[in-house]
């Protein structure tokens, strides 16, 4: 099953058009399922040193960061089309920027991005990681996990949770885009400095922890 982009609709959409507001409540309910906000804060608090910076790549509407702000971590936002929170921290950075441009990745040691790497190309992904390897410690990621068993897995649930069209096209050409084995760290470059260890889930979640070496 090689790796296959499309683009997808929630892309092409205003952040406040009905449609992006319904799938944006899909794939909250999607990351509380899949338990991919959960990791996230696990492996945060595990890994990441106090008051350490920490990135969000593609926050989208800002719910994972917010819930990590209000916990006091030191948590960023980068995303390029919704725009942040009314009740977002001041003290805490949202970049209105795109990932791909973006210079100022040298202030964050901890990089983290949920369900963001898949919707960049391999040469994009070569690109960003010659960014982030010279400054970043740590980079967490959860994607889709690359097979046919979860594209059925989620046309099923999806309609049976009631995720309209554009929520279905978008899961299933991210499952597309998605990886296996250990694609996403060899895309970023990561050679024999990082220690990497990726996992698949069985609800179809692909998750790497990458950790500069001392």
């Amino acid at each position: 099953m090689p790796r296959v982009l499309t683009p997808e609709i929630l892309d092409s959409l205003p952040a406040d058009h009905p449609a992006a507001r319904r799938s944006r409540r899909d794939l909250r309910l999607t990351n509380t399922l899949m338990g991919n906000y959960r990791w996230l804060w696990r492996e945060l608090h595990r890994l990441a040193q106090p008051n350490e910076a920490v990135l969000e790549l593609g926050a989208g509407d800002g719910s994972f960061a917010l819930q990590a702000t209000r916990a006091a971590l030191n948590v960023h936002a980068l995303e390029q089309t919704c725009p942040a929170p009314a009740d977002w921290p001041a003290e805490r950075s949202w970049h209105a920027a795109d990932l791909r441009s973006f210079s100022h990745y040298a202030f964050y040691p901890v990089i983290i991005g949920n369900l963001i790497f898949h919707h960049l190309s391999a040469s994009e992904l070569r690109e960003l990681g010659a960014g982030l390897r010279p400054h970043c410690r740590v980079i967490l990621a959860s994607e889709p996990a690359r097979r046919n068993t979860s594209k059925t897995m989620f046309a099923i649930l999806g309609r049976l949770l009631g995720a309209d069209r554009v929520t279905l096209h978008d899961a299933r050409v991210s499952i597309e885009a998605g990886f296996r084995g250990r694609e996403l760290p060899e895309l970023l470059g990561l050679g024999a400095d990082w220690d990497i260890r990726c996992h698949t889930t069985a609800l179809g979640a692909y998750r790497m922890i990458a950790m500069k070496k001392p």
